[in-house]
C-alpha cells in the first residue's frame, strides 16, 4: 500500500539569532546531524515526510535559510556569497559536528561548497537535483537557455519571480508529478506574500554559474566539482527521470566519477522530488546512514 503524502508540517519551530537575524529550524530525534537544506523557493516544509523516517536513529535538523520560509528576511543581496555566510554560521552556532548533508537545487550548491571548505566535519553527503557542476551554456536545450537569460536578467527576473512570482505559483508545482493541494501550495506561498519578500527568490537565479560567471560562485561549483571526484566520503545520490538540475543522461557519468556513490533511481520526475517520492527517500536515507 502506497504511504501517504502529508501536507502537516508537525514539528517544533525553533529559532537561533545568526548575524543579528534569526534563523528558524526544526531540531528532531539524536545522533549524530543530518542537516537538510532546501533550494529555490522552497524552505524546511519540503523535507516534512523524510524527517521523520531517520530522527528513530539520527538528529535531523532542516534549516530555512535566511529570506526563506520562517526565517527572517534582512535587507541583505541575498546572493550565493550573502546566504551562505549566514548557512555558515549557523551550523557554527548550533556546533554541529560529524555532519551528514542532504540537499537539493541552492541547497546543493550551498552545502556542497560548506562540505569542501569544511571537510573534516563531513561524514556524508546525500543529494538529489543538485548543482554538482557548471553547466555548459551549448548543451544546454534551446527553452533552457531561453529561461536562464530571462531569469538572469535584473528586470525580467524583478518582473517573473518577483511581481509574478512565479517561481512559486508556477514552477515550483510544474516541477512535481503530482498535484500539489491547496494547503501544501499555501506552505510555500505563505513566506513570500509581499514584493519585497520576494527578493531571495528572483535574485538567487542570477548566480546560478554559467559560462564561469559570476566568479565568486563559479570558483565555488568548480572547486567543489572537482573534490567530489576525489573524496571518499560517503555520498547518496537520488535521481530522476528525466530531471532537470541533473538530466537523465548525466547520471551515469556522476555514478562514474564520484567514488564511494550509492545511486537510487526514483522513476517519473523533474526538479522537486520530495514532493514525489518523499519516503522511498527516506527509507533509503535511512538504510544508507545505518551503514555509515
Amino acid at each position: 500500500m502506497k504511504k501517504e503524502i502529508s501536507a502537516e508540517f508537525p514539528f517544533q519551530s525553533k529559532y537561533i539569532e545568526v548575524k543579528g537575524s534569526k534563523i528558524h529550524y526544526i531540531d528532531e530525534g539524536q545522533g549524530d546531524p543530518i542537516l537538510f537544506i532546501h533550494g529555490n523557493p522552497a524552505s524546511s516544509y519540503i523535507w516534512r515526510n523524510i524527517v521523520p523516517h531517520v530522527t528513530e536513529h539520527a538528529r535531523a535538523i532542516a534549516v530555512d535559510l535566511i529570506g526563506f520560509g520562517k526565517s527572517d528576511k534582512p535587507d541583505i543581496d541575498y546572493g550565493f556569497t550573502d546566504v551562505y555566510a549566514y548557512l555558515e554560521a549557523f551550523i557554527e552556532k548550533l556546533n554541529l559536528k560529524n555532519i551528514i548533508i542532504v540537499v537539493q537545487d541552492w541547497g546543493s550548491g550551498l552545502g556542497f561548497h560548506y562540505a569542501n571548505t569544511h571537510r573534516d566535519n563531513i561524514k556524508g553527503i546525500a543529494f538529489m537535483e543538485a548543482m554538482y557542476e557548471q553547466k555548459k551554456w551549448e548543451n544546454l536545450p534551446f527553452a533552457v537557455k531561453m529561461g536562464i537569460m530571462m531569469m538572469r536578467s535584473r528586470f525580467t527576473s524583478w518582473l517573473m519571480l518577483g511581481v509574478g512570482n512565479m517561481f512559486v505559483k508556477n514552477m515550483l508545482p510544474d516541477w512535481v508529478e503530482r498535484k500539489l493541494n491547496k494547503e501544501e501550495m499555501e506552505n510555500y506561498l505563505q513566506p513570500f506574500k509581499t514584493l519585497k519578500s520576494r527578493k531571495p527568490i528572483y535574485v538567487f537565479p542570477r548566480d546560478v554559474p554559467i559560462k564561469g560567471g559570476p566568479k565568486y560562485a563559479a570558483n565555488a561549483v568548480d572547486s567543489y566539482n572537482k573534490w567530489l571526484q576525489e573524496t571518499d566520503i560517503p555520498k547518496l545520490f537520488f535521481y530522476a527521470d528525466p530531471g532537470v538540475l541533473i538530466p537523465i543522461e548525466e547520471v551515469d557519468w556522476i555514478k562514474a566519477n564520484f567514488p564511494n556513490i550509492t545511486s537510487v533511481p526514483l522513476g517519473k520526475g523533474t526538479h522537486f522530488v520530495q514532493e514525489d517520492y518523499p519516503h522511498t527517500i527516506g527509507e533509503e536515507l535511512k538504510k544508507w546512514y545505518r551503514k555509515l
